[in-house]
């Protein structure tokens, strides 16, 4: 997603300001297998968020929860505004807003993920939820908002950015120096039930220089092995890793695995106090995963403003197996289903090698706010459904019924489907 310096908002000068409006924490997907690229006509039923940003987006059976900065949502067919700070949820297929899921919360949802038992997962910049205190984590009842109790988990600074639960374990990352009552930079893993920090998870995360450290994005593979992070980091436990680290989380002693790429290492790409990379999402199978960025630099040789395809099964160092620039328009998130690399942000143009943010290279084609890349080739998909720019798409979620979007504009598909919408599998 598009980062925004949240650390010291008041120092910043007008130049700081544009730049940040490009850069924020990132969401997760979770890996779905489609065989299909999903339809380029909308979903008639998918509510509307009436004024903010939506962040995050999670599925939970029948039910999609959305978190954001929003204050207000109404149902498609509705003339009634429903009043619903920073997070709601809707019944997927009808697109019902559930009346009873309305906790209250303080400040913004940056994170979500669907949890085994009916419950969701929220993380942010937030202190209190249903007048409790429960700094940037807390875990919700899907369907009624309610606070499970049991679950302790809370960061003691900074904010949390993306979330995946994956069985009875809980990855968090963000800014944070402490989580559960020990420290922990930036990335920890807690028990999905209690909120315990897991002790044999302990990744030392570190920038050359010094300098705040971030995971801005993280996935794990669907078999729950893998756990991919970007962010301002240089080294991960002794080991260079610039910005990019693949970690082998299988067994009870999670390691880096040797596997390594120096892709995103001394780019030019304006990456302010966090990483230009923005959204990472692993195959269904877990074979590859797929890296997009920021930069607003146009090089065929760098990787800003792209996104890129690595594969997973040997060690070593890996160049891309295929890269495909914008033109210097940001790429904020990814979903990957096997039969499309679906990607959102504000650019312009997909297979824009040689252009700019204001010129049409030799063999781009024209993919405002979304697009589909092929898995294989790395080339733009006929998929063109458009949708209004902005800062851009900020969630991308594949499920069993097709995607889902959340943006911070109204129209999607020539249509107007404010800060939501979503297209279904033909």
């Amino acid at each position: 997603m598009n980062y925004r310096d949240r650390i010291a908002p008041r120092a910043l000068t007008a130049a700081t300001l544009a730049l940040a409006a490009l850069l924020a924490p990132v969401t997760a997907t979770a890996e779905q297998a489609q065989s299909v690229v999903v339809s380029e006509r909308p979903m008639s039923w998918t509510p509307n968020v009436l004024d903010g940003t939506v962040y995050a987006i999670a599925v939970i059976g029948d039910i999609a929860v959305v978190g954001g900065d929003f204050t207000a949502v109404r149902a498609a067919a509705s003339g009634t505004a429903l009043s619903r700070r920073y997070v709601f949820a809707f019944r997927l297929g009808t697109g019902e807003i559930l009346p009873d899921f309305a906790p209250t919360l303080d400040g913004t949802v940056y994170a979500l993920s669907a949890g085994a038992d009916g419950s969701v997962y929220i993380g942010g910049a937030f202190t209190q939820v249903n007048g409790e205190d429960r700094r940037g984590l807390a875990k919700l009842d899907a369907r009624t908002g309610r606070t499970d109790r049991a679950f302790t988990g809370a960061i003691a600074d900074g904010e949390v950015h993306t979330l995946v639960a994956r069985g009875d374990r809980l990855y968090v990352s963000g800014w944070f120096s402490s989580i559960s009552g020990v420290w922990r930079t930036a990335l920890a893993r807690l028990d999905a039930a209690t909120g315990a920090a897991d002790h044999g998870f302990v990744p030392d995360l570190r920038r050359a220089g010094g300098g705040l450290v971030r995971v801005e994005a993280m996935a794990v593979s669907q078999d729950g092995a893998s756990l991919l992070i970007d962010g301002s980091f240089t080294h991960v436990d002794g080991v260079d890793r610039f910005n990019l680290a693949l970690l082998d989380v299988s067994g009870a002693e999670p390691y880096v695995r040797d596997w390594n790429t120096y892709a995103y290492r001394n780019s030019t790409c304006i990456w302010s106090p966090s990483t230009y990379l923005r959204g990472v999402d692993f195959s269904p199978d877990g074979s590859y995963f797929v890296v997009v960025t920021s930069g607003h630099i146009n090089e065929p040789t760098k990787m800003c403003d792209t996104a890129a395809r690595f594969e997973t099964d040997t060690d070593g160092v890996h160049d891309p197996t295929w890269v495909n620039h914008t033109g210097a328009n940001t790429l904020l998130s990814v979903a990957v289903t096997g039969s499309a690399v679906y990607v959102g942000g504000h650019q312009q143009w997909l297979d824009n090698t040689y252009g700019h943010n204001k010129n049409r290279g030799p063999g781009a084609v024209p993919r405002p706010g979304i697009g589909a890349i092929d898995p294989d080739t790395g080339k733009a998909l006929a998929w063109n459904p458009t949708k209004d720019r902005g800062v851009g798409v900020e969630a991308l979620v594949a499920y069993p019924g097709g995607l889902l979007v959340g943006s911070d504009t109204e129209y999607m598909g020539h249509e107007y489907h404010a800060r939501l919408g979503g297209f279904e599998l033909p």
